[in-house]
């Protein structure tokens, strides 16, 4: 009599059954239970952001020049929130009514203060005298100024007209640096402070096409890195955050020169809630310099400092590749 072979095959699929309906069941428990852990954590770090937002800025008096910007708009909400009392610049006064109308409509004035508003144009540096005592009127002191604007152009350097250069260092360097001076008395006597200057990766990774844009960057960059060790004593803090490109939306995938891909927009650049984000976390833990960006810029930095003549030929042979681009177009 041949042996019965079906019986332990019947037996085993017998046993794989409730074991595949127990990982099934498991599965389909754990995804919710991770999608909640994983909301619960994002929940968690914005309570925690918020809570350090608070302490950061409560009840501080803080300074923002060209509040006007996207990166401007969203410190000034968060701040306004976090309970600070805000100081907010830029050069139209129609834009910082709205703007300190939308933050009073949006908040709970118990627990906030006031914003109050100076016209504040870093180009025309003759109307600074008179903008600057107005912001030491606002409250007689400031416990931290985040200097915040910024000018750009894209251009060849031969193309680039002195006046153009001027404006640009007017409002990148002799602006914030003009602003700087006249508060540092009153942060030095009280021995308190924070300056945090938005700069750009540009001060560290200049790229072809934007000669003037990075001279001033380096420019303001070194001022507030020397200015950093004469205050130190003082207990004033001397922050700088660098960041590449800010975008608030991805770009899709085209044919771009090199140096676009180190300093260009998402995926490789940053959003405002990162940078924002950073900022808080800045005031907070008092770190002295910040970069942000993705990994491939920030290995360019390291590259321009490290390995110089290959960050060079690099750079030479995308102007090339965008020549050539340019002339298959024509």
């Amino acid at each position: 009599m041949e042996p019965n072979v079906t019986e332990p095959q019947n037996w085993s699929v017998k046993m794989l059954v409730p074991e595949m309906e127990w990982l099934w069941s498991t599965t389909v428990l754990l995804v919710p239970t991770v999608v909640l852990l994983t909301a619960g954590v994002f929940y968690l770090y914005s309570l925690v952001l918020g809570l350090i937002s608070k302490t950061s800025v409560r009840n501080k008096v803080v300074l923002l020049s060209d509040v006007l910007t996207g990166l401007g708009k969203e410190c000034a909400s968060l701040f306004h929130r976090g309970g600070a009392r805000l100081v907010l610049c830029g050069r139209d006064w129609d834009g910082l009514e709205e703007l300190s109308e939308e933050l009073s409509h949006a908040s709970d004035p118990a627990v906030t203060f006031p914003v109050k508003l100076v016209l504040l144009d870093f180009g025309d540096m003759d109307s600074l005298p008179e903008a600057v005592e107005e912001v030491l009127e606002c409250y007689g002191c400031l416990d931290v100024l985040i200097l915040n604007s910024s000018m750009k152009v894209k251009a060849p350097a031969h193309s680039v007209s002195l006046e153009i250069d001027k404006l640009l260092m007017d409002n990148n360097y002799f602006g914030p640096v003009t602003l700087t001076k006249a508060v540092l008395p009153t942060m030095m006597s009280r021995r308190t402070g924070h300056i945090l200057l938005i700069n750009s990766i540009q001060a560290k990774l200049p790229v072809p096409f934007r000669s003037t844009y990075a001279a001033s960057k380096h420019a303001v960059q070194a001022f507030f890195d020397c200015l950093r060790s004469e205050v130190e004593e003082f207990g004033i803090t001397v922050s700088s955050i660098n960041h590449t490109f800010i975008s608030s939306t991805a770009t899709g995938e085209q044919r771009r020169p090199l140096w676009n891909w180190l300093y260009s927009q998402k995926p490789l650049g940053v959003s405002v809630d990162e940078v924002a984000t950073e900022i808080v976390k800045t005031l907070h833990n008092r770190r002295r310099e910040v970069l942000i960006a993705p990994s491939l810029p920030k290995m360019a930095v390291y590259a321009r400092s490290f390995f110089p003549n290959v960050f060079f030929a690099v750079m030479a042979a995308g102007v090339k590749d965008a020549a050539a681009a340019a002339e298959n177009l024509q």
